[in-house]
């Protein structure tokens, strides 16, 4: 389905709460150039800056967040491409790359550009098919298949097996199990309602049919556990109807795809998920996997229980 990275319009300008689990950046000295200070040295490695990026305390312009996140869920195109590409594919201009590099100390793009290349040389996979030509050489279906193993390696990759298992024992302990997500999300939260149902587990798809979604939430009790899934650029209303069932005392689960959505400051626990695109298209596959995962991992642990 199609994918919606370039859309400009962003939802929820809170500042990202932090990864469970991730490291705590080191104190520093101001960084170079007469820049104000971030509190945090100048990384020196990909996963030093995801955990300044993952540490919440961060707080970016709205074009900056742009560049974070698409830093975040593509560091093999950012790697391989050229600042122009980068720009292009992350939806602002060249200049906005440079700040955000020179903000973190560096001279420029190129050399923080070093960063990501380090980091694919180290052995992880790339961010999907990078062949130059591929929508031109490639048949559309392998190149789906390409970007949908991609995401599933990537999971492998960085699976948070206890944020996943914290989930499911939520999950498994609910009254009632909602499960929220809308446009890409949906086919998504659709068929995990189904397997949920199929294995006899109590719960509501809310699916807003005849704009009745608050009114569906609005039924949430202390009891259930709300399963959302969200993904950029997060200007859905799931984020609101999450925030309306916190409130209502549920506790919240989430599959999304980056510290920076406003799922993760709504949530107990969460998992991070992201998909690979080809030709403007995005794979649904480790989504689905993982939500079939949890699926899977309640109904033993009732079966356990029970």
């Amino acid at each position: 389905m199609p994918a919606d990275r370039h859309e400009q319009r962003e939802a929820g300008e809170s500042r990202p709460a932090g990864k469970p689990g991730a490291a705590v950046p080191r104190p520093a000295a101001e960084p170079r150039g007469g820049r104000a200070g971030l509190g945090y040295a100048k990384p020196s490695t990909y996963e030093e800056l995801r955990a300044v990026l993952s540490s919440g305390t961060v707080h970016f312009p709205k074009r900056l967040r742009q560049v974070a996140i698409f830093l975040w869920q593509h560091p093999g195109e950012v790697a391989l491409g050229t600042i122009v590409q980068v720009a292009e594919q992350a939806g602002v201009q060249p200049s906005t790359l440079v700040r955000f590099a020179q903000m973190f100390g560096y001279a420029g793009f190129s050399e923080f550009q070093g960063l990501f290349k380090d980091h694919i040389k180290g052995g992880r996979t790339g961010d999907g098919p990078e062949r130059a030509d591929a929508g031109a050489q490639v048949p559309f279906v392998k190149g789906m298949v390409d970007a949908s193993r991609a995401s599933l390696d990537r999971v492998g990759d960085s699976f948070d097996a206890g944020s996943f298992e914290a989930m499911v024992g939520l999950l498994a302990a609910a009254d009632l199990i909602y499960v929220i997500g809308s446009k890409r999300a949906f086919p998504v939260t659709a068929y995990i309602s189904l397997s949920l149902s199929q294995q006899g587990i109590r719960n509501v798809l809310v699916d807003n049919v005849g704009s009745t979604a608050f009114d569906q939430v609005g039924c949430v009790g202390r009891g259930d556990v709300v399963l959302a899934v969200s993904f950029s650029p997060y200007n859905s209303i799931t984020p609101d109807l999450v925030a309306m069932a916190s409130q209502r005392g549920a506790r919240i689960v989430a599959i999304t795809d980056s510290t920076f959505s406003p799922l993760v400051r709504l949530s107990d626990r969460w998992v991070e998920v992201v998909e690979s695109e080809f030709a403007g298209f995005r794979s649904l596959a480790a989504s689905l996997a993982i939500g079939m995962a949890l699926v899977h991992g309640v109904a033993a642990r009732r079966a356990t229980a029970g």
